[in-house]
């Protein structure tokens, strides 16, 4: 689906799963100066959105999900995710209950996997799941943002910023009207320097979320019982999680950031020694400079200088070994 906004002066084309959206419209600091000062808007039109209804939604969704929602007071947003049998992630919700319907937006393309798994999952209980990204857009104010939001949007509301429900239909209008448009890069780098996961990124096949530090978060640790719970509480209570998230200040002097999955390597084995990791997320940020999301074994020393590729790297803690 993509955005009118590709078509304002400077507008460049998200690639990959994010296609459909601006990765920038011509000034990339600026955008992220933009957003750290709590001015502009990000336009998220390309995520799906999903809607729960029903009076068993709640009770419904904490059986199916990590995170404890049964008693989820209207307005207060929180995170969750849905794993498989075995406790790796499938699927985030980014979620918010309104008092009548339960609101979720979730990555490009993934939504109508998570409707099926949903739509198979109902058997008894009252509740309906639709589609609604055809008729809602998520946009993005920043933290500190004084951009007025219209009356009868649902609005999930974070430390880091308000998502917007928006009526497709008004998302022109409104971020006309809401301060500079800021692409999708400018909102990764943010994501990165705050060391927040993004399902497809931080994650593959085999991730569970104690080596993205999404327990407490998106995984609630005092819930009944969920898909996956065995290798959650397992993990937590007897064991480590087999990798680590890391954050990687990446050489400034190249001139090429590394790609998702670029292999990571300890510096003092050379370009030939074996691969402890790899990158999940690079940017450049308007003050940090090139850094980076990694997975590494659990067992790198937290002090080892790494190798992305060819590009040297520190990294910082995240995710305790």
């Amino acid at each position: 689906m993509k955005s009118p906004l590709l078509s304002l002066p400077g507008a460049v084309p998200a690639e990959g799963v994010d296609e459909g959206v601006a990765a920038h419209y011509g000034d990339l600091f600026r955008e992220q100066r933009a957003l750290a000062d709590g001015t502009g808007c990000v336009d998220l039109s390309h995520r799906g959105v999903v809607a729960v209804t029903g009076e068993d939604r709640l009770s419904w969704l904490h059986l199916l999900l990590t995170q404890h929602v049964s008693e989820l007071p209207a307005g207060e947003a929180t995170e969750a995710l849905i794993l498989s049998a075995h406790g790796h992630i499938e699927h985030a919700l980014y979620l918010v209950d309104d008092g009548t319907t339960a609101w979720a937006h979730v990555e490009p393309g993934t939504q109508d996997e998570l409707i099926a798994y949903l739509e198979s999952m109902k058997f008894f209980y009252r509740v309906e799941v639709a589609d609604r990204t055809a008729d809602l857009a998520v946009v993005h104010l920043p933290a500190g943002s004084i951009t007025e939001v219209p009356q009868d949007v649902v609005v999930r509301e974070t430390a880091y910023g308000r998502d917007l429900f928006l009526p497709r239909a008004q998302l022109e209008e409104y971020m006309a009207k809401a301060g500079p448009p800021v692409g999708l890069l400018a909102y990764e780098a943010l994501r990165v320097e705050h060391h927040q996961p993004r399902l497809g990124f931080e994650t593959d096949h085999r991730t569970i979320p104690h080596e993205l530090g999404w327990i407490g978060t998106a995984v609630h640790l005092q819930k009944g019982c969920y898909r996956g719970q065995e290798t959650v509480a397992r993990v937590q209570n007897l064991g480590k999680p087999p990798r680590r998230l890391v954050f990687l200040h990446l050489d400034g002097s190249e001139v090429h950031l590394p790609a998702h999955g670029t292999e990571l390597r300890v510096a003092d084995e050379g370009p030939d020694g074996r691969k402890i990791g790899f990158v999940t997320t690079s940017v450049r940020h308007h003050e940090l400079g090139p850094i980076a999301l990694a997975l590494v074994k659990r067992n790198v020393p937290v002090d080892a200088r790494l190798l992305a590729g060819e590009t040297a790297a520190a990294q910082e803690v995240v995710v305790e070994p």
